[in-house]
């Protein structure tokens, strides 16, 4: 029987967009925190506009405060931190949910979850991560992302350069596409936003209220990612009605069609190709456009992302 009561959450602040669009179910989530806020323990930190239903607690109070259930978000959540602030009564006696973010690192088909435990959940934000994991024991199911982009934010796409929003880019090196970021921009103008864009000539960093707004007017959007999940970048960009550009790895193919919603190859001098064509033809990135706002509103609505949440947390 299924259990729709509202309930209160224990969570880490990991990745704080996903975080802010999860915390738009109707739960209580509580972050702890830590003098300092290392990594992890940041609460209600940066620019989110935070909703009510989101609270503080100090990491050192957790043990002797009440939840429903307790989700990790990362390795280190799962492996250290509830060692360190949960109580053995706790880790025993209540529901435990893992949210896998990212695809194995170490080898794409035979690396095993840390959780191996036929009492837990273990979700995946794309079925790409939940076919290459080794989850042995434990159950598992994919919840697909969910967004909100502001009621301003359109495309319009008269900025004849395209966009790619990557956080940390430089330093996060291959994995993340520095390189091929690199050659592109070489080629097509194109620009890069996101936390220490600078290293590679970028922005920098735009407030999330400001950053789809700002993404809105170039002509597409470019995502350099070799290996990593759907980026939530990807999500809000379709959204707004962006035509998407990027590499055919991962679950990109799942989501991009050629030309329907976008272009993706493995082929960096095609997708080049396509980018100047982009840039070329504004009626036909204006074609794209309306094909990824309709697909991104039928599959990354923040009504279908919650409802099926409330449906992973009703198991307990």
């Amino acid at each position: 029987m299924s259990n729709r009561r509202r309930k209160r959450v224990l969570t880490w602040h990991v990745h704080g967009n996903y975080l802010y669009y999860l915390t738009q179910s109707d739960h209580d989530f509580y972050l702890p925190v830590k003098p300092g806020k290392p990594e992890g323990y940041g609460g209600r930190a940066g620019t989110l506009p935070w909703g009510s239903n989101v609270y503080e607690i100090d990491a050192e109070d957790v043990k002797r405060s009440a939840f429903d259930i307790i989700l990790y978000q990362s390795h280190k959540n799962y492996l250290e931190d509830r060692l360190e602030i949960l109580s053995e009564a706790q880790i025993r006696r209540l529901p435990q949910i893992f949210l896998e973010h990212d695809p194995p690192r170490q080898h794409p088909a035979d690396t095993k979850h840390p959780v191996d435990d036929p009492n837990m959940l273990l979700v995946h934000v794309t079925h790409f991560n939940q076919l290459m994991w080794d989850s042995s024991r434990t159950p598992t199911i994919v919840i697909e992302h969910g967004v909100i982009v502001p009621e301003d934010a359109a495309y319009s796409g008269e900025l004849e350069r395209g966009i790619t929003v990557v956080n940390n880019i430089a330093r996060r090196g291959r994995r993340t596409g520095a390189d091929v970021f690199r050659y592109a921009s070489q080629r097509v103008p194109l620009d890069l936003v996101g936390m220490n864009a600078s290293d590679l000539g970028g922005y920098g960093e735009i407030p999330y209220h400001q950053l789809l707004q700002f993404e809105s007017r170039y002509r597409f959007f470019f995502n350099p990612i070799r290996y990593t999940s759907l980026g939530l970048a990807v999500c809000e960009a379709m959204m707004i009605g962006m035509p998407i550009i990027g590499l055919a790895t991962t679950e990109m193919p799942a989501v991009i069609q050629n030309g329907v919603t976008g272009y993706i190859d493995t082929n960096l001098d095609r997708l080049v190709a396509c980018m100047q064509h982009l840039l070329d033809d504004p009626g036909e990135a204006k074609r794209l456009s309306e094909n990824a706002r309709a697909y991104a509103l039928e599959h990354f609505n923040i009504q279908r992302f919650t409802r099926d949440w409330d449906q992973a947390f009703s198991q307990f």
